[in-house]
């Protein structure tokens, strides 16, 4: 039987991804640095299973789904849409039909599928359409990505769980459900963006609350160095 988690949803508001973005990065204290994550190889990640999901700035959810056991990367990307390479500007603007997403790559053995779909839905609110917090438009909707039938089946068990329980109180879950085509990954500077920009105003007053809040209703899903 599913688990049904539920969770507070209370976003700042006054700040946006799109409205803060900057190539250059933040200072980053000392000991920051010295915890630098360990990238693996292409070679490497090809060992493990893909999902991929959209909730918001993808700032935000990559640095969710980074805290989670058993996932190994997540990459900040553009997914859902038809628009070949998509560039940043064009996908903030709204000029394309892409939402903000993340690929994760993930140990089976460690976490499932279903426990992400969980994570998925507890670090975001899946009712309000197009936008996320200060973020709004298409570009910020709510999407499951499944690439097969049992990942399809899985996505739409847990919205039924969530709506036959009322979590949100009567309010449409307005999240697509999606067949996975094609994710372009995001730009250099966007990747890990939030661990290397804590001095950013839209890191510091939207990114790290939703990470807080999210890790205070999943404990037991985080990885040891993230639950603090």
């Amino acid at each position: 039987m599913l688990k049904v988690i539920i969770v507070a949803i209370s976003l700042l508001f006054g700040t946006s991804c799109q409205s803060n973005t900057k190539k250059t990065e933040s200072p980053v204290r000392e000991t920051q640095k010295k915890k630098e994550i360990v990238k693996l190889s292409v070679q490497e990640l090809d060992n493990y299973e893909t999902a991929y999901f959209a909730s918001g700035c993808f700032w935000c959810v990559e640095a969710i789904f980074e805290s989670i056991k058993g996932v190994k990367e997540v990459v900040s990307g553009y997914s859902g849409g038809t628009k070949k390479n998509p560039k940043y500007e064009q996908v903030a603007a709204g000029k394309t039909n892409h939402a903000e997403a993340v690929k994760v790559y993930y140990d089976p053995e460690v976490i499932s599928f279903t426990a992400l779909v969980q994570v998925f839905f507890g670090s975001h609110d899946p009712t309000t359409l197009n936008s996320q917090g200060p973020d709004h438009g298409p570009q910020y909707r709510s999407i499951a990505f499944y690439k097969n039938e049992n990942e399809k089946k899985t996505i739409e068990s847990y919205i039924k769980a969530l709506e036959e329980n009322d979590v949100y109180n009567g309010r449409t879950i307005t999240t697509q459900v999606i067949e996975f085509e094609k994710f372009y990954d995001a730009e250099a500077y966007h990747q890990d963006y939030e661990r290397k920009n804590p001095n950013n105003s839209y890191i510091r007053n939207v990114s790290i609350p939703r990470l807080n809040r999210f890790k205070e209703n999943f404990t037991d899903y985080l990885k040891e160095d993230s639950n603090h």
